[in-house]
């Protein structure tokens, strides 16, 4: 296994963590590696592949490039009130993983 393929495992493992402890019990696996593998560019800033929750101008960045961008849905107060929804149910995890914050954004807007 490369040394990128061993660091996506392990932002995959973060990520399947966070979300059991957010109450997630039947994970989409396949979901969650298309969202673990957009972080194979940043796969070596480990900081990176975190969300920084308590910083507005990092959710505005989530909410116009993979709300807005990713996902299709331009209506600003719909997306951050599911931006603002994963906040309160990730609030007891330090370090919020990228993917894992993603996954139940779309969680939020199905």
């Amino acid at each position: 296994m490369s040394d990128t393929s061993e660091k996506l495992a392990e932002l995959k493992s973060i990520a399947m963590k966070q979300l059991n402890d957010c109450g997630v019990d039947s994970l989409d696996h396949g979901r969650l590696d298309e969202l673990v593998n957009r972080l194979k560019s940043m796969v070596d800033n480990f900081d990176a592949t975190l969300v920084a929750t308590s910083d507005t101008s990092e959710l505005e960045t989530v909410r116009r490039n993979f709300v807005e961008k990713t996902m299709g849905i331009s209506d600003r107060d719909k997306g951050m009130a599911a931006i603002n929804a994963v906040v309160d149910k990730m609030s007891g995890i330090h370090q919020k993983s990228r993917s894992a914050f993603y996954y139940l954004v779309q969680d939020e807007l199905k």
